[in-house]
């Protein structure tokens, strides 16, 4: 049975000499990304502004979402979430930081029982306070930098510092440029948010480290091909492998935006984003041609001129 295979074995596309617009262009996006980061900022969810959830169970039947989002909608308590869970009857419902401190949480949640009635059992009922929120945003950030820091410890001892260096200015590329989509579209932030953003930076970087590994052994297999060529060879030759990858995912993404719940909308579209659009894109595009720039490969023609030179320069043996 023949093998399905999306790419041929003999693509030569050349892909390195993009790098001189790949990089005037990511780098005009990431400062567009960060000015959009201070100017515009984060819609920040619940978690990390505070607000109210509170866990009902319908007593009729299946809830009904639509009419729930209408009654609560003209309440004036702000961008009312619902969140259907685990059975059909059980719904989850989040009301924002309400000005006015305690009182108005209290008056916020009573609302919402008048307004439901009683054809609701209200099993749970939280409160996330200004404080709670913050100490969640600020665990969040320590564990998204620690991440990064451990990713970088890792490809420190897996591979050069040069490969290291690379694999985590490409990473950072894709956060930046994420959260600079996150701002402009002004989607939630919240703890799921995090979770997509450590999922692209896992995500990315696998992709990178497969291509790193392949050239590391073009680098051992041919010691006098120009750098360009050898980077070439390494993305070709992984191309199938990174479109197959990526097609998937893109697929299961795809389900979980257009027929998942809207709780996970957050997080389905910052994935989309994040790994289909950026991270196939850098894994190419800068991870792999930024070698360059950072010298890689270099030393090692060096070192086989100065060892052909010192071959050259040995005493031919007398003839006997």
């Amino acid at each position: 049975m023949r093998l399905l295979r999306i790419v041929p074995d003999d693509t030569k596309f050349d892909f390195m000499r993009f790098r001189r617009v790949s990089f005037p262009i990511s780098a005009l996006l990431s400062i567009a990304a960060i000015l959009l980061f201070f100017t515009h900022g984060l819609n920040f969810g619940i978690d990390f502004v505070g607000g109210t959830l509170v866990e009902i169970q319908s007593k009729s039947g299946p809830a009904d979402l639509g009419r729930m989002r209408t009654t609560l909608g003209g309440l004036n308590l702000g961008d009312v979430q619902l969140q259907q869970f685990g059975a059909p009857t059980d719904v989850l419902i989040r009301i924002p930081q309400q000005p006015g401190g305690e009182g108005a949480q209290q008056e916020a949640i009573a609302k919402v029982r008048a307004a439901l009635g009683s054809d609701v059992d209200y099993r749970r009922v939280e409160v996330v306070g200004p404080r709670v929120s913050t100490e969640l945003l600020a665990y969040g950030m320590i564990g998204l930098m620690s991440a990064i820091l451990g990713i970088l410890v890792y490809l420190w001892f897996r591979f050069e510092w040069q490969f290291a260096l690379g694999a985590m200015i490409a990473n950072v590329h894709d956060l930046v440029l994420t959260i600079g989509f996150m701002s402009l579209t002004q989607i939630d932030f919240d703890l799921t948010s995090i979770a997509a953003l450590l999922t692209i930076l896992g995500y990315s970087l696998n992709d990178t480290v497969v291509i790193y590994d392949r050239i590391r052994e073009m680098l051992r297999r041919y010691k006098k091909m120009p750098m360009a060529d050898l980077l070439n060879i390494s993305v070709n030759s992984t191309l199938s492998r990174s479109i197959i990858t990526h097609v998937t995912v893109t697929l299961a993404l795809l389900a979980l935006f257009f027929f998942g719940p809207r709780a996970i909308h957050s997080f389905t579209s910052t994935m989309l984003f994040g790994v289909v659009l950026v991270g196939t894109y850098t894994s190419i595009f800068i991870a792999a041609p930024i070698l360059i720039y950072l010298g890689v490969g270099t030393t090692r023609i060096e070192e086989e001129r100065a060892a052909g030179k010192s071959q050259a320069g040995k005493p031919v043996p007398a003839s006997r």
